[in-house]
């Protein structure tokens, strides 16, 4: 048998075209509304045919879907379905409030966001009191704080960044994204504490970039 006649005979997977574009967003949009948890990049291409642009449909899905009362959402580095944000309020008889997070754990949390990665002494040097270990706890148990790398200084402190289920609870695709201290105060947010009263630092991540904590440094494997 010739070269010719073996290459015929032969037809290997990544001889067939990709499905058109189109197809790919169907394929795509499919594979996400059946998703229970979003879903990054690589995952969505591991469940596409050979060939398939993932990247380029996810982009074509989120501009076809913009201004819908469904949205395409980035989520850190995950995609996924999520209902307008202006249309929050239709889903407010269905969202059940379990607990609140103590004064302590909020303003853990809110340095976590706004200074990450920062290691437990940082986070007490920024509230200007000590951090009980339970308060850690309670948000890694919520799924909205984990730990980061290890800081390569004596001692080798552990670090804290928030989740990617974090972001997706308060609708952000970013830690970038996250408000200011004027827009919390705006929102109601900061009324537990008299004007002037938030931890020095504590929505000011210009602290983070001063101490040579990179600010790209966001989502760490351990």
């Amino acid at each position: 048998m010739s070269r010719q006649e073996e290459e015929v005979a032969i037809p290997g997977p990544q001889r067939f075209p990709p499905p058109a574009p189109a197809e790919q967003e169907r394929m795509v949009e499919a594979i996400l509304f059946a998703s229970a948890e979003p879903m990054s990049q690589r995952e969505i291409s591991a469940r596409l045919p050979a060939g398939c642009d993932a990247g380029e449909a996810l982009r074509a899905l989120r501009d076809r879907y913009d201004g819908r009362g469904v949205q395409l959402a980035r989520i850190g580095d995950s995609w996924a379905f999520r209902t307008a944000a202006d249309l929050g309020f239709l889903m407010q008889d269905s969202v059940v409030e379990s607990r609140r997070l103590s004064r302590a754990a909020t303003e853990t949390l809110a340095i976590i966001a706004y200074h990450q990665p920062v290691t437990r002494a940082e986070i007490e040097e920024i509230r200007g009191v000590a951090v009980n270990r339970g308060t850690l706890d309670q948000l890694i148990e919520l799924g909205w704080v984990r730990i980061g790398r290890r800081r390569q200084t004596p001692g080798r402190p552990a670090t804290f960044v928030v989740t990617e289920t974090f972001l997706d609870h308060f609708g952000l695709e970013s830690a970038r994204d996250l408000p200011g201290l004027a827009e919390l105060r705006a929102a109601g947010l900061l009324d537990s504490r008299p004007s002037g009263e938030a931890a020095p630092g504590l929505f000011d991540p210009g602290t983070a970039e001063e101490a040579g904590i990179p600010a790209e440094d966001l989502f760490e494997d351990e």
